[in-house]
């Protein structure tokens, strides 16, 4: 702080003798709050051997009363004393200097604030000269970066702080209303180590503690503060499952540079081998990719699409999954995506992922102001019981390039369109098909206030395939070889709103007609590879093209009518939809009536949206018969409840009535559950269950009674500002192979806030 030799230097109107030695040969108390400044240089005096003394940072103080004892060499400051040095400051009831040994000693709701912004509190602390080092009892250190420590004893060297009998937290330990509050977590050890170079905290001893409770000891802890990241272990996951046994999952992470890291699993179970597990992330200047991958040896069940054997096998056993994605320039983009496994129930035994396809990809993508290009190809790998891999198709390439004009033509807006898909099967039909296309839309605004639309399109494909008799359903297969279609459309659509107040709010009536004109094409001389899901909603009643993809094309003369009607209150939106369609020619052979399309008269959708003050959120979509309103779709989706309590209810049913050598899309009846309860501030209780309600009525493959779960879940989770802690209780009632129906517990902890 001072120099021995170093003597206060006070304003010219002090009330008492400016003369140093005066000073320094009397007990002096300055009773007015002042800034007084000490230096080992006064008014630039030379040492005794004639050359410039070096001069220290000079410390600035402010106190209400300050006490010289000339005879013992003692400076003392009492009263709201403040020291600053440089970027370092000091807060305390009172200050004694001793001149003769140059400690320093603060005491009384002491803090300090040092150069990085850490503040560090205490009883009492003993300090050198420069205020910068010292050992402090009590102490309570606030990092700026992130956390707080606490010990019985604490010393502060060349910046490096080191706690004995001490605690770390990344907790608030007290309310938004001030109040105290004990932390969720921390971590106790004889010795914690803070580096300010490094922003690192070092533990000798730790142990975690939830509640107040030890938990886990953690040997060689070491972590980051603040916004940076470093290595390390993470804590474990456990879980326990009739598979594999009592799991314990150790990660431990690398942080390899800034823009780079890996995460290292390994995992251990008390049924089967260990596995090991990595994930590899990377940021470059031009996009980001990750790498995960997990490998193991186990026993496993063959299971393929002659379904599953009766035996266990020895295996290695794994997964890849790597995913990224570049911005080449502005326009350019590069992704891609690689997904495999070694069987088809690694993943779901390991519960890794629920997935029944992986799919892998690859594109570059050219995104212009008035064109857009995409090369691309993907594969899928199956991982159904039933789904022969040989039948499973790799699409490569796949070309997709669009051009809209910037100016009008004829008033309106024009789109051309190129196209080109290769197919193939290791062990089933290959097709290639190429089209161009072109369409013209021209939207206009009557005096009246209706919206007014005319569509022109123009196309024309071809196709060539091989192998179409290994292509189980008739009607996708189309006939071998070259084939060839032109088609067009021509479509009118006029929508006319009425707006107008009721029921307290204001509502909007918008009655809506569309005709469509399309020739015939012969769609099933084609292969048909992306227009298999055929489905009148309410999503493409008034879709140029109702079918999905490009391999069908709906043919004939129809009439599309409609009514959408809105209603907004305060607190209150409501849309709703509903439609029906005429055509004018007889059935096609490739729409069958359970597609709702079928029949010159289709059946009715529609689609109904509620809204009631963001705790009441209600989706209703439904496909009524034509002929008996029997409900051919019937989907439902209710949330009731905000972020905290909630229950989630959805409902589907599919009653189509479309036999299997038709189509290969069955019906199907399900119904979804989940909610969360908020017990208390942080504690809550969640569930979810999915059941089955098919019957051998709607699909004869089934064997269900009509009520069959398919798995379910049910936990307790706790969550603050620093806590996350959860634990949850799963049964799976579907085995396949290996992966066996039966109960699985997790046990989750995630410290937030710790660095990793």
């Amino acid at each position: 702080m001072l120099a021995a030799n170093t003597a206060p230097a006070l304003a010219a109107d002090q009330a008492v003798c400016t003369r140093t030695s005066y000073l320094l040969g009397e007990n002096l108390t300055f009773n007015r709050k002042d800034i007084v400044q000490y230096a080992d240089v006064q008014n630039g005096a030379q040492g005794a051997n004639g050359e410039a003394a070096q001069t220290d940072p000079v410390i600035e103080f402010t106190a209400d009363q300050l006490d010289y004892d000339s005879n013992a060499d003692v400076v003392t400051a009492t009263g709201n004393v403040l020291l600053v040095r440089a970027e370092q400051s000091l807060v305390a009831d009172s200050v004694t200097w001793d001149r003769k040994s140059g400690e320093v000693r603060a005491n009384g709701a002491v803090q300090i604030i040092d150069e990085e912004g850490n503040k560090l509190y205490g009883d009492s602390i003993e300090l050198t000269e420069t205020i910068r080092d010292g050992v402090i009892e009590n102490i309570l250190v606030v990092l700026d970066a992130g956390g707080r420590m606490v010990a019985t004893r604490g010393t502060r060297d060349d910046g490096v702080i080191t706690l004995e009998n001490a605690a770390y937290s990344a907790c608030l330990v007290e309310t938004t209303t001030g109040r105290p509050k004990n932390p969720s977590w921390q971590l106790r050890a004889i010795k914690v180590v803070y580096n300010p170079a490094d922003k690192r905290v070092r533990y000798d001893g730790a142990r975690l503690e939830l509640f107040g409770l030890p938990v886990i000891p953690m040997p060689g802890l070491s972590h980051p503060v603040g916004e940076g990241s470093g290595g390390g272990l993470l804590l474990p996951d456990i879980r326990l499952s009739r598979a594999n046994g009592m799991q314990l999952s150790v990660p431990y992470y690398f942080n390899i540079a800034p823009n780079r890291d890996l995460t290292v699993t390994g995992s251990v179970f008390t049924q089967v081998l260990p596995m090991v597990s990595a994930n590899y992330r990377a940021l470059t200047d031009r996009g980001a990719y990750q790498i995960t991958g997990y490998a193991t040896a186990s026993s496993r069940i063959p299971v393929s699409a002659g379904g599953i054997g009766a035996d266990s096998q020895d295996d290695f056993r794994g997964y890849l999954d790597a995913v990224g994605r570049f911005q080449l320039t502005e326009a350019w983009t590069v992704s891609g995506s690689l997904r495999v496994a070694t069987d088809r129930t690694f993943l779901r035994r390991y519960d890794i992922t629920r997935e029944d396809r992986l799919r892998s990809t690859i594109e570059a993508e050219r995104i212009g102001p008035n064109s857009y290009f995409s090369l691309a190809g993907w594969a899928t790998q199956t991982l159904r019981v039933n789904d022969p891999q040989g039948q499973v198709p790799i699409a490569l390439p796949v070309v997709d390039w669009r051009l809209r004009l910037p100016d009008s033509i004829a008033g309106g807006k024009v789109e051309f369109q190129v196209n080109t898909l290769a197919i193939t099967r290791t062990a089933g039909q290959d097709t290639q098909r190429a089209f161009a296309q072109a369409r013209w839309d021209m939207r206009r605004l009557t005096g009246m206030g209706q919206e007014f639309t005319l569509t022109a399109l123009a196309r024309g494909d071809v196709y060539n395939s091989s192998e179409n008799a290994l292509t189980n359903t008739l009607i996708y297969r189309g006939e071998s070889g070259l084939q060839a279609r032109a088609s067009g459309s021509v479509a009118a659509d006029v929508r006319w709103p009425f707006v107008g107040e009721a029921f307290g709010g204001t509502q909007v009536i918008s009655p809506r007609v569309q005709v469509v004109g399309t020739p015939t094409t012969g769609n099933l001389a084609l292969p048909n590879e992306d227009s298999r899901a055929i489905e009148l909603e309410d999503s493409n009643l008034f879709a140029l093209n109702r079918l999905p993809g490009y391999d069908r094309v709906e043919e004939g003369v129809r009439v599309v009518y409609g009514v959408e009607w809105s209603l907004q209150r305060p607190g209150m939106q409501l849309n709703a939809v509903v439609g029906q369609s005429y055509r004018f020619d007889d059935q096609r052979d490739f729409l069958p009536a359970g597609t709702g399309l079928g029949n010159r008269t289709s059946d009715v959708v529609g689609r109904v949206d509620l809204k009631l003050r963001n705790f009441i959120r209600y989706t209703h979509r439904f496909r009524l018969d034509k002929d008996n309103l029997a409900v051919r779709r019937n989907e439902v989706d209710i949330t009731l409840g905000g972020r905290q309590t909630y229950v989630q209810v959805g409902y589907l049913r599919l009653n189509r009535d479309i036999g299997p050598e038709v189509e290969d899309l069955q019906d199907r009846e399900e119904l979804r559950v989940a909610g969360r309860v908020r017990v208390a501030r942080y504690w809550s209780v969640f569930g979810a269950g999915v059941v089955d309600l098919s019957n051998a009525k709607e699909d004869p493959r089934l064997q269900s009674d009509g009520f069959e779960p398919i798995r379910t879940r049910l936990g307790v989770a706790y969550e603050d500002d620093c806590l996350e802690l959860g634990l949850t209780w799963r049964r799976d009632f579907i085995p396949v192979g290996d992966a066996q129906r039966g109960n699985t517990f997790l046990l989750r902890v995630a410290l937030r806030n710790l660095g990793f």
